[in-house]
């Protein structure tokens, strides 16, 4: 983890905020490794340690929330090995490792712990993100939808956090103590188009696939995003090894034998290597492809 790296910033500087280890590389891994190699600042914050996941590797399974509660800190192990696939130098964790924990889902006592992320106060997790905007001044900042792409009380709180820093981090006085206000330009939202999704199922049932995931209708998924939606693709294909190099260092949480991870002709590739995005805040710019979406999450931003 790298911090304070203010000065000498590069002109392009960009911000993700993600709930728990793996979140960032299954939906944003190759447009961050595009942007680094592109020499842009990429600064990665995960909100929590994702304690509460389900654990895919038997011989790990002791590591479990319900044993000996110490998946959070072997993820930090993960997330790591995953940036360093991505060359992402800067990842932190909100507030420090472990300062909140995985919430898990509604319903379940996880998500009745007060020491989560769901529980916390939103003003007193925001305040860790305006001092990292403060610092490092990013033009653009990625998170999600308001729903959390598929509900997670994690997503829904990372989203709340991300939008509310955004606001605060530019008010003139608020909190001078946590650096000089500063206005993000653009904010994005992570996106699945229901298109791909629907091609990725096809190319799946062609191949013999009889899993739940491909016997689902993408309009019943929840994380599926109409396409008229998209206002942003980054074709990022030239990285889309890197992006599976780091879906394989989250070993704990992803199979690359099912879903989209498990197709390795060119429409994996390309399921991979785009990746797509909801404008949320600022004004979408040109170039744009034939779609009439963006194809850089920088277009009309100002340095």
């Amino acid at each position: 983890m790298t911090k304070n790296m203010s000065e000498n910033l590069p002109s392009r500087r960009l911000i993700l905020v993600h709930a728990h280890p793996d979140d960032e590389s299954i939906t944003s891994g190759a447009t961050m490794a595009k942007y680094v190699a592109e020499g842009a600042q990429v600064t990665l914050v995960t909100c929590t340690l994702g304690e509460e996941g389900e654990i895919l590797i038997p011989e790990m399974a002791h590591l479990a929330a319900g044993l000996e509660d110490k998946l959070g800190q072997h993820r930090i192990t993960e997330l790591d090995a995953a940036m360093k696939e991505l060359n992402v130098t800067d990842w932190r964790l909100l507030g420090g490792p472990g300062t909140f924990r995985d919430s898990g889902m509604i319903g379940t006592t996880a998500n009745e712990r007060k020491d989560n992320f769901w529980q916390t106060d939103l003003l007193v997790a925001t305040k860790h993100l305006v001092k990292i905007i403060r610092e490092m001044k990013p033009q653009v900042l990625i998170t999600y939808d308001d729903f959390g792409g598929y509900g997670h009380p994690d997503h829904i709180q990372a989203h709340r956090v991300a939008t509310y820093a955004v606001t605060l981090a530019a008010a003139a006085t608020f909190e001078l103590e946590l650096g000089e206000p500063w206005e993000v330009q653009k904010v994005y939202w992570t996106a699945f188009p229901k298109s791909v999704i629907r091609a990725g199922i096809t190319e799946l049932k062609a191949a013999g696939d009889t899993s739940e995931f491909a016997a689902q209708d993408p309009n019943s998924i929840p994380f599926a995003c109409d396409d008229e939606l998209i206002t942003t693709v980054i074709d990022a294909g030239d990285f889309a090894e890197a992006k599976v190099a780091a879906l394989k260092a989250h070993v704990t949480q992803i199979s690359m034998e099912d879903g989209f991870f498990a197709l390795s002709n060119n429409l994996g590739s390309r399921i991979l290597g785009s990746e797509y995005y909801r404008l949320a805040k600022g004004e979408k710019a040109g170039p744009f492809n034939d779609a009439g979406q963006e194809n850089d999450l920088f277009n009309g931003v100002a340095s």
